[in-house]
Order: structure tokens, then sequence, then C-alpha cells
């Protein structure tokens, strides 16, 4: 699934850009400079810029266009889920969520970790350019 949507993404990237001649410096629509005949072409985008390839257009859509997933508040979310708001502790009544993240950091870090691991096994998130990206988000794309 994953490779699906980056090659929707990369589909998306090249229709939203127009090949661009960097030697000439001149848009090339067909594919090939008018002037010197090459194919060896960058990518323009209008208001942005041109650069090699499509993962640069990819970054930028992605940053204007959706919101990464917010992994910690995904995690504390299906918590939430599986356990009640308060825990009891000797005298005290504390939130469940926040005493497991004092308590312990480590076994935190290693349980979100763990969680993200099988949103991307399951196909539930998209990681794109070092973000997370809820795959409905970019299937509505």
């Amino acid at each position: 699934m994953k490779t699906e949507i980056l090659k929707k993404l990369e589909k998306i990237a090249e229709d939203r850009t127009i090949p661009f001649c960097m030697s000439c410096h001149i848009k090339a629509p067909k594919g090939i400079c008018p002037s010197c005949f090459s194919d060896d072409l960058m990518r323009h985008l209008d208001g942005v810029g041109v650069e090699w390839g499509t993962s640069w257009v990819i970054k930028h859509i992605l940053q204007e266009e959706f919101t990464p997933v917010d992994t910690d508040e995904a995690f504390e979310s299906s918590l939430e889920d599986c356990y009640p708001e308060e825990t009891e502790i000797g005298f005290m009544r504390v939130n469940t969520i926040e005493a497991m993240k004092d308590l312990d950091p480590t076994w935190w870090e290693m349980a979100k970790s763990e969680y993200i691991d099988s949103l991307i096994e399951d196909g539930s998130i998209v990681e794109v350019g070092g973000n997370y990206y809820w795959d409905y988000d970019l299937e509505a794309l």
C-alpha cells in the first residue's frame, strides 16, 4: 500500500510541475528542451522553484496541504481507550497516562515506537520525508 501511495504522490508531483531545462533556463513542457533538445530536465513548480526529481515537490505538497501525524497524541489516544482516566497510587488519584510517562520514560518511548511501527505495518500511516501522514489523508489527495 505504501508504494501505491508514493507512486500516486509522484504522479501528482509530475502533474503539478513542468519539465525545465537548466542549461537554457526555459520550460520544456514536452519533455525535451526546445532549444538544446536535452531530455535531462529538472522540474519547475510555479511560485516555488526548480530542482531535480520530484521528492522536493512531494515534500512541498505535503507541507502545504497536510498536517503530519502527532505521534505522541495518537499514542496517548490509543492508551486512553485501554485504561481509565485516573489511577489511584496510594492515597493519590493521578492521570493514568501522565503517571505512565513519568514513572518510566524509557518504557513510554519504547511502547510509543512499537505503536508507531504497528501503524506503519498495517498501513494506517505512511512515512514521507521524515514525517508520518494518515493513509486516508493521502488517499484523499
